[in-house]
């Protein structure tokens, strides 16, 4: 083969090598970048420009350290020298999750690998960098499902053990109740006990009576049973939701209230979740005002047409204006002690009756009042319907 055409197959291979090169280099996914050993900018590929939001052109010939946090930047130069005068590798050929700054100065995750060319002009450096902003945001929604589901996990254990509990002190409780009676009946019968000790008796007794009557409630609310929606009587609902309310509040008067319209008509529902939501809403307004000095929640209940109105308010500091928008929206609680699921399921089951419940517009500074509202004559169709506690994302809230 003549030797000019031996050049000329050089050249056109080297000409081939050079465009696979270029392409495969302004294809890539991840960005590419390179630099001398004085640390300036010698390629920038189209993945880095959209990584970073610089032209390739503002950056070429200028130090790398440009798309580098301050932090990182001021250090960069040094790292360099003492690479080139040890040898010592920190980051050549095994890679790491560093900080980038983009041209706006955004910072974000960043995993780069770097790689080490020797060149008739000089060392150069070759670094691979590729975004982690998606694979963080992944894994803390994975770490956020994780916990929450944690969280379900104790609520579910918890909802067994209470049930197993009321079930077990209700045993003792009745066998109290019927000593008691047995005893109260035998001296009225034979008239062998003081007058005052009847009446001891007979608060004994009362006590013990209404002890059985919240523990049975308390039964109801853990209980895992089918919905059963049946007439409820509104004011005797809302004055057992008080007592409910009222436990674990500590001594000293009361300062849970009611203000109960006369002659309320009947509810179509099922008492126990109704119950569930007015006791979430008295705890959430008691915990409000725990440290006031003056503390006040009133439960009132009163008809409005065609709905009776549940209206929970309290003389607390209120909701914080930032979090009014996400109050109904699942696990965004802030309370420490809570899941973030306590105004999400509440809010499902009034639509789930018919009804809604929503957080009232109060003066700043006058605390906070939640409105439950539910329909006296409810469609049929609700009595059929599944009582699901997530209907659509606008409706689920927190605890």
């Amino acid at each position: 083969m003549p030797r000019d055409s031996v050049i000329d197959h050089d050249e056109e291979t080297a000409g081939e090598s050079d465009a696979r090169l270029t392409s495969v280099f302004d294809t890539a996914a991840d960005g590419i970048v390179v630099i001398n050993d004085r640390g300036q900018v010698l390629a920038f590929n189209k993945a880095c420009e959209s990584l970073f939001g610089y032209e390739a052109a503002d950056l070429l010939g200028r130090n790398v350290n440009r798309i580098m946090p301050a932090e990182y930047a001021a250090a960069h130069d040094q790292y360099l020298t003492n690479y080139l005068d040890t040898g010592e590798k920190k980051i050549i050929g095994i890679g790491r999750e560093v900080q980038g700054r983009h041209k706006d100065g955004t910072v974000f995750p960043i995993e780069l690998s770097v790689g080490e060319a020797c060149t008739p002009v000089g060392r150069q450096f070759i670094g691979i960098l590729r975004d982690l902003r998606s694979r963080k945001q992944i894994e803390d929604r994975l770490a956020r499902a994780q916990a929450q589901l944690l969280h379900m996990t104790r609520i579910s254990a918890l909802d067994e053990m209470g049930a197993a509990i009321a079930h077990e002190l209700n045993q003792p409780l009745t066998a109290v109740l019927l000593y008691l009676q047995s005893v109260s009946r035998k001296a009225k019968a034979d008239n062998s006990l003081d007058p005052f000790l009847l009446e001891v008796i007979g608060k004994a007794v009362r006590e013990a009576e209404r002890a059985s009557e919240i523990i049975q409630r308390m039964r109801q609310l853990v209980e895992k049973k089918a919905p059963e929606r049946q007439k409820i009587d509104v004011t005797e609902l809302a004055g057992n939701c008080l007592e409910m309310a009222e436990l674990g509040s500590g001594e000293g008067p009361s300062f849970l209230h009611a203000d109960f319209e006369p002659g309320l008509p009947p509810l179509q529902a099922d008492p126990v979740q109704i119950r569930q939501i007015l006791i979430n809403l008295l705890r959430n307004a008691r915990e409000a005002v725990a440290d006031l000095p003056e503390r006040k929640v009133i439960l009132s209940v009163g008809r409005n047409e065609d709905w009776i109105e549940f209206r929970v308010k309290d003389n607390g500091p209120g909701v914080p204006e930032e979090l009014v928008d996400t109050l109904f929206r699942a696990f965004t609680g802030v309370k420490e002690k809570g899941v973030g699921l306590g105004l999400a399921i509440s809010r499902s089951i009034a639509q789930n009756h018919g009804g809604d419940l929503r957080l009232e517009d109060v003066p700043k500074g006058c605390g906070a009042s939640f409105l439950l509202t539910l329909p006296v004559d409810p469609p049929d169709d609700l009595s059929t319907k599944p009582l699901n506690a997530f209907t659509t994302d606008d409706h689920l809230g927190e605890e």
